[in-house]
């Protein structure tokens, strides 16, 4: 049986692209920023006890028709699929979190990473981290600082495996660690069962969503909205009354919610 193909024509009028569809190195950046900037992270369904699913109609019925947004397991499945669709070769692979955990801390494997071989080079692709998520896609070569997104980020060899790192405040800080050989769709299916089920996982207690402006990211994490500049500045604020986070959730990330919509159960930062 052929794999699903997705509806290249919807996805590209989601992301207001008309540029080559050819699978080459700008392609690839191209698609990879319209997508950042398009298609906000957020883990809301989580919130509102729905379901995520890994099937591409049910991706597209949501992340592309229903214009919401999603994370790592949605939109990095979604951008493999349609990459695959337009001739390239895409392997995904799936990382450890490490941004913002203490060193001694040993986190799940809950994030997908797509790794694109072109003719001469391998990139990392990844429009799914949320807050750090990448605007263009890594160079898989190591110890050397890229450009492209809000914050610099570079990749570097930790005894067999690949860390994702970025300049916070002066220093680099990881992001993520992954090994660099492929998956098995199982383990993406364990992983988005954890990530969306586990009472103790991280999207089940915290509210998070996050977009790539033009020189800027919007980003969500429980009652804090900020808006981080290129040049460093970061302007925050608290929301403070439900009605107030769904007009910053339309405004800024695209995403429209019927008035009186509440996310989470007692106990959580928005509950119901």
């Amino acid at each position: 049986m052929s794999a699903p193909t997705p509806d290249l024509d919807a996805y590209f009028a989601r992301l207001a692209y008309t540029g080559p569809r050819n699978a080459t190195l700008p392609t690839l950046i191209a698609i990879h920023q319209h997508h950042a900037r398009a298609i906000p992270y957020e883990n809301l369904d989580v919130l509102l006890g729905r379901p995520i699913s890994l099937d591409l109609a049910a991706i597209e019925q949501k992340l592309v028709h229903g214009r919401r947004g999603g994370y790592c397991f949605e939109q990095n499945a979604l951008l493999r699929d349609v990459l695959r669709a337009l001739g390239f070769h895409v392997t995904p692979l799936i990382a450890r979190v490490r941004w913002q955990v203490p060193a001694d801390v040993t986190t799940a494997l809950i994030h997908m990473v797509l790794r694109v071989d072109l003719a001469d080079r391998a990139m990392i692709a990844d429009v799914g981290f949320g807050s750090r998520s990448l605007i263009a896609p890594l160079a898989l070569e190591f110890d050397r600082e890229q450009a492209g997104s809000i914050e610099p980020r570079r990749l570097i060899q930790r005894d067999a495996l690949i860390v994702h790192q970025t300049l916070h405040d002066g220093a680099w800080v990881d992001v993520y660690q992954f090994a660099n050989d492929p998956i098995p769709a199982v383990d993406f299916e364990l992983g988005n069962w954890f990530t969306s089920t586990h009472p103790q996982s991280r999207f089940r207690l915290n509210l998070a969503a996050a977009r790539a402006g033009t020189d800027c990211r919007y980003a969500i994490l429980n009652r804090e909205f900020a808006i981080r500049h290129t040049d460093g500045r970061a302007e925050k604020r608290t929301l403070t009354t439900p009605d107030e986070l769904l007009g910053v959730l339309a405004e800024y990330f695209g995403l429209h919610f019927p008035p009186g919509t509440r996310f989470g159960p007692p106990g959580s930062p928005w509950p119901s």
